[in-house]
């Protein structure tokens, strides 16, 4: 016997309850043993009380919460009984959108998972061309069979229509259209073959993750989460979230925006390349080739998608022997500088040579391990298993021809711009 439950957002509802009857038998045997010299008897007694609680079925809707922006609706969406959300609204004029999330929410017994789900009618190809309409979990996770709802728990769904922005204007009706539109989803009793709703950031795509990041919706991505990304000629590669905070030294003038809002490195090393062509730190990471390079070569060999997000940043660097001030460039790709990585308080071993450490902050990935220069384990990247140097943004101060660099044993150190180095940059999507 199994229990089902369809949530629907149209007028209809349909739901079936059936019970369980669960029956215990206790079985008691009471044995005598008896001697040819003497009668023996022990008597062995076992009383109890078995209570069985009823099983309960109860999955519904709750919470909802139109979204900010969303146009007046003629009738606002709205839990008409726990399984059947009704709206309707009006969308005038292109990027007119109306939205909502609801939670889906077990306040039963038993687990629950989806058993099916449907959306219509069916947008035809000129509709599809002017009109969207969605529904996913709330962080843009989408819907799939089997995808359980434990007892006790819920997941929020968002759902929202929209007026799609067209440059060619002959794909707009040119007449009002009205739709009827109805979504249904089918809760069962959950038999063992559901499966857990994947929220994390490596199982998102980048369309996803990006609308997330954009909207501040990332509490399911956590420091130190990675994903694949597929760089062409330069290889697969694992992206890292560095960096989810904003503290308020962020936003001291002068300060380097590099350690600041959603920052995401390169797990790994990408390339071997030179810091500049001839032996010298003069004019520091701005007047770098390698800078260059990376804001053109490596930038448009990311996915289009991915690439499009990423903002510019205000980049703070320390500057060389026979520089006077910090530089500040505006990047799409960055590299690290050593306060960064290492930080700054209480480790031994620091970094004296970066002018540059009072304008910025340790990532949070590094902070959260402990990463410190005495404490540098963290620090190493490797390039196909092998542990490599790889290049900070950071002029020595004391050379005039030096960059700092992460050695493959964690520790810092120091290289001649003219030398390769291996490169593991970062960016910012905001």
């Amino acid at each position: 016997m199994a229990y089902k439950r369809r949530l629907r957002f149209d007028k209809r509802i349909k739901f079936q309850k059936k019970m369980n009857i669960i029956y215990i038998l206790l079985l008691i045997v009471l044995a005598s043993i008896g001697t040819g010299y003497a009668y023996i008897k022990s008597n062995l007694n076992i009383n109890g009380t078995a209570n069985v609680t009823a099983a309960s079925w109860d999955v519904h809707f709750e919470n909802l919460n139109v979204t900010t922006g969303s146009v007046t609706a003629t009738t606002p969406a709205n839990i008409t009984d726990d399984t059947t959300v009704e709206f309707s609204a009006e969308l005038a004029e292109p990027n007119d959108f109306y939205e909502f999330t609801v939670d889906v929410a077990n306040d039963g017994t038993m687990d629950a998972m989806i058993d099916s789900f449907s959306i219509s009618p069916t947008l035809t190809t000129a509709q599809a061309k002017y009109l969207e309409y969605t529904v996913s979990y709330s962080d843009g996770t989408p819907l799939a069979n089997k995808q359980e709802l434990k007892a006790n728990t819920s997941e929020t769904l968002k759902v929202r229509f929209s007026y799609i922005e067209n440059s060619d204007k002959t794909n707009y009706p040119t007449e009002d259209q009205t739709f009827s539109i109805s979504f249904s989803v089918d809760y069962t009793q959950a038999d063992g073959s559901e499966i857990i709703v994947d929220h994390s950031f490596n199982s998102h795509s980048w369309e996803t993750i990006i609308a997330n990041i954009n909207s501040g919706n990332t509490s399911n991505y956590n420091v130190g989460d990675t994903k694949e990304i597929d760089l062409g000629s330069f290889g697969i590669h694992t992206l890292r979230i560095a960096n989810k905070s904003t503290p308020a030294e962020c936003s001291t003038t002068g300060f380097s925006q590099t350690a600041c809002g959603f920052v995401l490195e390169f797990a790994d090393i990408v390339l071997e390349r030179k810091m500049a062509s001839s032996d010298t730190n003069v004019g520091g990471w701005p007047a770098t080739s390698l800078r260059t390079y990376i804001n053109n070569d490596l930038y448009s060999a990311m996915p289009t998608v991915l690439k499009n997000s990423i903002i510019t940043t205000k980049v703070i660097s320390g500057h060389g022997k026979d520089d006077s001030s910090n530089f500040e460039s505006i990047d799409k790709l960055y590299l690290l500088s050593t306060k960064e990585v290492w930080g700054k308080e209480g480790t031994t071993n620091e970094v004296t040579r970066d002018t540059a450490e009072v304008e910025t902050r340790q990532l949070d990935y590094y902070k959260s391990i402990g990463v410190t220069t005495d404490n540098n384990n963290g620090a190493i990247k490797k390039y196909e298993g092998n542990a490599k140097n790889w290049w900070l943004r950071t002029a020595d101060s004391v050379d005039s021809d030096d960059f700092i660099r992460v050695n493959d044993t964690g520790h810092w150190g120091d290289s001649t711009a003219d030398v390769s180095n291996w490169v593991s940059p970062a960016f910012r999507i905001g």
